[in-house]
């Protein structure tokens, strides 16, 4: 049954869109990232040490990282060999470190140490890609952005919501279909969905609080 979770559904109506985050939004009024921060710049950070890593696992290497290293030049002190050090645990650590060191760099030469609010100057940092860009853009400036991932690609497939072979299709649907008011919260209401309830291997459908407006024909209600 999981080998079909990307088969094209039937497009979810409009109306049942806004239905559809009504429902998700009464669960959970101020939906925000997992991952732990405590400004835009250690936002950027998780984010980007976050990519084919678990925010458990991200939260436990910056927990102790971020007490050393919460800014720009405190993190380009610190050096790659030690930044390593911190988030050896993490995959893909040995990239990721010389990512956050040049990144950075970056950020004290170009941006006057802070972290800038456009795509553009986003998606020029190391490591930074579309999908980083919108986090940070989204949880740190308010930019109702969504950003992405597997889980969301999944979601908006299964559900009919936003059908697309690739995140950016997914994403421009969803930016098309989703209701401008819902746009702020809907890339945590739906990882947060996709993570814990319409998962890959088997959604829990029986436990799904939108079932009932969803397209995905090989529904697992047991």
């Amino acid at each position: 049954m999981a080998s079909k979770a990307l088969s094209k559904p039937r497009k979810m109506p409009l109306a049942d869109i806004e239905y559809l985050f009504q429902i998700l939004s009464k669960a959970n009024p101020n939906p925000k990232t997992e991952l732990e921060f405590h400004s835009p710049y250690t936002l950027l950070v998780a984010v980007v040490l976050s990519a084919q890593a678990t925010d458990v696992s991200v939260n436990k290497a910056t927990k102790t990282l971020f007490k050393t290293a919460s800014a720009p030049e405190a993190m380009v002190t610190l050096g790659i060999p030690q930044i390593k050090q911190y988030i050896k645990k993490i995959g893909l650590y040995n990239t990721k470190a010389e990512n956050v060191y040049k990144l950075s760099q970056i950020l004290i030469d170009k941006h006057n140490s802070g972290v800038p609010e456009d795509r553009k100057s986003l998606e020029a940092l190391p490591g930074v890609g579309r999908k980083t860009a919108n986090v940070v853009m989204n949880e740190a400036f308010g930019v109702p952005t969504i950003a992405v991932d597997t889980h969301i690609l999944r979601v908006g497939n299964r559900t009919g919501l936003a059908p697309g072979k690739t995140p950016d299709d997914v994403e421009k649907e969803l930016l098309r279909r989703v209701p401008e008011k819902w746009k702020k919260g809907a890339h945590h209401w739906l990882i947060l969905h996709g993570r814990y309830i319409c998962k890959a291997r088997k959604p829990e459908c029986g436990a799904c609080s939108i079932s009932h407006l969803c397209r995905f024909k090989d529904k697992i209600l047991s």
